[in-house]
């Protein structure tokens, strides 16, 4: 490792030098994108910790592990066996901390316009100190009096600002939909290929939200029991069908010429998963049968495993999870995501080039790039910024609080572990049921919209 690059990255750490890799090899990357990464690295490391402290398991092996475990915890005043230090009351101290961290640099770096101020570069470098921030912040908030009325206050603030990036993520996957159909259909132009990967990846899509409905319709409904299972997947099933159907009528087409059911399929599918999480996420019904009472409108892999489907749930659920976070977080601050979420769709350039990974822009060649031994960063942002900071900053200040709710269950937390993160209770059974009606009311939306509001969605 040469001499240069090391004094890059301790420029990065504590000064106003972007983030790169020490390593040559690594791709080259803007200076916008490392800075949103090095974000995202921090709010990853501080939900992780939150998954820890919601886990008995961990909890217990470092009783069994940690030498004089119960003696440091007494000289820490952090109770017998650190028993602040764990459960929900310390997930919420823990979330308030890197909430007030992210909403202190949303006011921060309000109106900020290009990179070349001073308050930009505290934005863009200074990982160290900021870490050092967040720790204190973290840190502190355990020392709050009036613990009792402080996270009876901080729930329904959580609550609220949940459930609007909740909104958010769902908006988002709409405009990703829209998006990903809109890109691979400019290249039908000059390649045929496009087409057919267009149409492959539509079959698949449905095929597979079929075969959901069809696999809960087996497993997740009975006879005898199970009569919100048949009304909801009958409502949502209905419902799928009619968005595909409005998405290549006449009238859609007419003023959307890029409507196709690409995006009812992507639609549909995520629809179908909230819909089976959702169903797993019910308490459990009993039907007296040959007089014992029976499990029922549950998926079981064997007769012995009757937590076969929530573990299939909390795997997916909690890569979801994670996935439409930092989705959520590093896409939403984009220009373009931004117009979707108030409403416009007109944004997009005129000449768009097909490409498999469609998330991120074109890499224009006038950037300046700067390296020392290293990897290679190019400087996007001398003349305008690329993303709004004060946005970017509050979109993870209520990624925070749903953090904060989800691995909590909700309201719901009392003896709730992580391992049961998406285990039964009837609050969460209806988020997810009025997530999928949100979702495609969204999508409905953004399809009846231009006909509507014409004025707004003109070019």
């Amino acid at each position: 490792m040469c001499t240069p690059c090391c004094i890059s990255q301790l420029a990065c750490c504590c000064g106003a030098a972007a983030c790169s890799c020490c390593c040559g090899c690594c791709p080259q990357i803007k200076q916008s994108t490392g800075t949103r990464i090095m974000y995202a690295f921090y709010f990853l490391l501080v939900t992780a910790i939150c998954v820890i402290m919601m886990s008995p398991t961990v909890e217990q092996q470092m009783k069994l592990n940690i030498p004089f475990y119960r003696e440091m915890c007494e000289k820490m005043n952090a109770g017998e066996n650190c028993t602040t230090l764990v459960g929900y009351s310390a997930v919420y101290k823990v979330c308030f901390g890197m909430a007030c961290f992210f909403l202190l640099f949303a006011l921060f770096t309000v109106r900020i316009n290009n990179s070349t101020g001073c308050r930009a570069a505290v934005h863009n470098g200074f990982w160290l100190l900021k870490f050092i921030v967040l720790v204190a912040c973290c840190t502190g908030a355990f020392f709050i009096p009036e613990e009792e009325l402080f996270l009876e206050v901080w729930r329904y603030i959580g609550a609220a600002g949940g459930f609007f990036f909740l909104l958010i993520q769902l908006r988002l996957l709409v405009e990703f939909a829209h998006r990903w159909n809109t890109n691979w259909s400019s290249g039908v132009a000059y390649n045929r290929l496009w087409y057919a990967a267009l149409a492959l990846v539509t079959l698949l899509l449905f095929s597979g939200a079929v075969a959901a409905l069809v696999f809960m319709g087996v497993f997740y409904t009975d006879p005898e029991a199970c009569f919100l299972n048949k009304v909801f997947l009958g409502v949502n099933g209905g419902l799928c069908l009619v968005v595909s159907l409005l998405a290549i009528s006449p009238c859609i087409q007419k003023l959307q010429p890029t409507s196709g059911l690409l995006q009812p399929g992507i639609i549909s599918v995520y629809v179908m998963y909230l819909t089976f999480s959702a169903f797993t996420s019910k308490p459990k019904e009993f039907v007296e049968r040959d007089g014992v009472n029976a499990t029922v409108c549950v998926f079981f892999f064997n007769s012995e495993n009757t937590e076969s489907d929530k573990k299939i749930v909390t795997a997916f659920g909690t890569v979801i999870l994670f996935v439409c976070i930092l989705y959520s977080c590093l896409t939403s601050t984009t220009r373009r995501s931004s117009a979707a979420l108030r409403g416009f769709r007109n944004s997009e350039p005129a000449t768009e080039r097909a490409r498999c990974c469609f998330c991120f822009g074109d890499d224009p060649d006038e950037y300046d790039e700067k390296h020392a031994g290293g990897q290679n960063v190019m400087y996007d942002e001398r003349e305008g910024t690329i993303y709004s900071y004060s946005y970017f900053h509050s979109v993870f200040f209520l990624g925070s609080l749903y953090v904060m709710m989800t691995v909590t269950n909700w309201f719901h937390y009392d003896g709730h572990k992580i391992e049961k993160l998406l285990d039964g209770s009837w609050s969460v059974f209806w988020i997810k049921m009025a997530s999928c009606w949100v979702c495609l009311a969204l999508y409905m939306w953004t399809l009846v919209a231009p006909m509507v509001c014409p004025k707004r969605f003109e070019a």
